[in-house]
């Protein structure tokens, strides 16, 4: 009997006798004819059926045969589906959509690889073993970020990379669209920052970090291309959730516009890595007013209730020097520039919950204390998501030493494209633990899940983007669908390695994986 393979693997497969062909005579039955043709629209294309799809009726859904049905469910989990292939037909069954996406994908995966092609494949049979599968996720977010503030892709290739995450059964992508080296979405009330502020004069060379290559680089997203990324990933079963930083990594705001910084100098967007000494004016009410409008736009274009604000590596050194911020420091009772950054991000959280939305920030936002319903991210290791999940506040689980994709893959540098100088190979990603035993058994329900992160200081290209996420990203997957007690690395290698020809069917480019 063929051994199935799927990525992430489901929570529950029992083989069964039976299988089932489709072929040019099979028909779709469902409640909700988008969901029929959505997944018409995945298998159409390699098959060359037509698929067409039929409403649901009880007689239809009792004895048809040749068909793929899908069947609502009285109620369930959000995410959870079943998936039942015996002769005749095939059933999936939710509650709700995203159920009915993640059945969908299992689907493509029990078929020939094959099926992933965007053209006609002929001489392939397309059966479906006997199975029947209940499945769902263990954690609620399974994310995936992307930074496009160093390098930035084009539309096609961020809706690529989404297909992929979808197929993946990931639910969230975190888009992080500002930088010291370039702002990256049209903000209409403020032209300057995508005139000026997506733009840099040069770029440090990926291989040597005293040398600059003297072409502009730069762009930007206009706000009819974020909405149709947004529904385009919304039609798949992702979120997007939106990253606009600050205090810190606002470079490229300062130079299109000056006075929202502590003043003194000239402000010109970042050309090389690393932190900058230059952030937001925490002193100024115009800077407030400004992140206020730029979130005001920002909200029309992104539904998700989670918005992410950053709030990581904003040195001090210029609030300290800076007479407006030691007036607001002084002002609002507070003790140093660490509870001044504490009390900046909780004019912007207060602002977004009165607008029904939840604040997200990196790990350094517990300094000076944490923000009332502020959602940490951790990404220094575990240490601050184990603290703040111990205090009670919600945690996404991203630490850098698991999680952090940008990173080389091989302990021996010289065999990777340049890249973040650290290593994490797929077997260290595979040992990838979610809740840390330190979070006390009450307070395990505030890790909400995690995410893999891909900063894109060496990504400059859509390309080394796939080869850097898969199939690193994979394991990710894996473990956040099933958050598995054991282990096995060779076993994930056998299953990965059988799996590949998906990725390849794709078109996705990956790292091979290591003999």
């Amino acid at each position: 009997m063929t051994e199935i393979t799927l990525f992430p693997q489901a929570q529950s497969l029992e083989r069964q006798a039976g299988s089932f062909t489709i072929n040019a005579r099979t028909r779709l039955f469902c409640a909700d004819r988008a969901l029929g043709e959505t997944l018409a629209n995945y298998l159409r294309p390699a098959t060359g059926f037509a698929l067409p799809a039929h409403p649901l009726d009880d007689d239809i859904a009792s004895d048809v045969q040749n068909a793929i049905l899908l069947l609502p469910a009285a109620a369930g989990a959000p995410e959870r589906y079943t998936l039942t292939v015996e002769a005749g037909r095939a059933v999936i069954a939710a509650a709700e959509r995203r159920g009915f996406l993640h059945g969908m994908q299992t689907l493509r995966q029990l078929l020939p690889p094959q099926v992933l092609a965007d053209d006609v494949q002929t001489g392939v049979d397309w059966t479906l073993p006997g199975v029947a599968i209940s499945d769902a996720p263990a954690f609620a977010w399974r994310g995936i970020h992307l930074d496009v503030g160093r390098h930035m892709f084009p539309v096609a290739s961020i809706k690529k990379f989404l297909d992929t995450l979808a197929f993946y059964k990931f639910n969230t992508f975190h888009w992080h669209l500002t930088e010291d080296q370039g702002w990256r979405i049209e903000i209409k009330k403020y032209p300057r920052l995508t005139e000026v502020g997506a733009y840099r004069a040069e770029t440090v060379l990926l291989d040597d970090s005293s040398r600059f290559d003297g072409r502009p680089y730069g762009g930007f997203y206009t706000q009819e291309e974020v909405r149709d990324i947004v529904a385009y990933a919304a039609e798949r079963g992702i979120s997007i959730m939106p990253e606009i930083e600050l205090p810190g990594h606002g470079l490229a705001a300062l130079a299109a516009y000056p006075e929202l910084g502590c003043g003194g100098r000239e402000y010109r967007v970042r050309t090389n890595w690393g932190i900058e000494p230059d952030i937001y004016c925490a002193g100024k009410d115009r800077v407030f007013e400004f992140l206020k409008d730029v979130f005001s736009e920002a909200l029309e274009l992104f539904p998700s209730k989670y918005i992410h604000i950053g709030g990581d590596e904003a040195p001090k050194a210029r609030w300290k020097a800076c007479p407006a911020c030691q007036a607001r420091i002084k002002a609002e009772g507070l003790a140093d520039e660490d509870e001044l950054q504490s009390w900046f991000i909780r004019q912007i959280e207060a602002w977004l919950n009165e607008r029904g939305r939840n604040l997200v920030g990196w790990d350094e936002i517990l300094e000076g204390g944490l923000t009332p319903n502020a959602t940490v991210m951790s990404w220094r290791g575990s240490a601050g998501g184990i603290a703040a999940a111990n205090a009670g506040h919600d945690v996404i689980m991203t630490p850098n030493t698991y999680c952090y994709l940008d990173y080389y893959q091989h302990e021996d540098w010289t065999r990777e494209p340049p890249a973040i100088a650290r290593s994490l190979p797929l077997k260290q990603v595979w040992q990838y633990k979610v809740v840390p035993d330190e979070i006390t058994e009450d307070k395990r329900r505030h890790i909400l899940g995690g995410q893999g992160n891909l900063w894109s200081e060496y990504i400059p290209t859509a390309d080394h983007l796939e080869y850097m996420a898969f199939p690193r990203a994979i394991a990710i997957a894996d473990v956040l669908w099933n958050h598995p007690a054991e282990r096995d690395y060779g076993a994930l290698a056998a299953r990965l390695k059988r799996h590949l020809p998906c990725l390849d069917a794709l078109n996705v480019n990956y790292r091979p994986l290591d003999d």
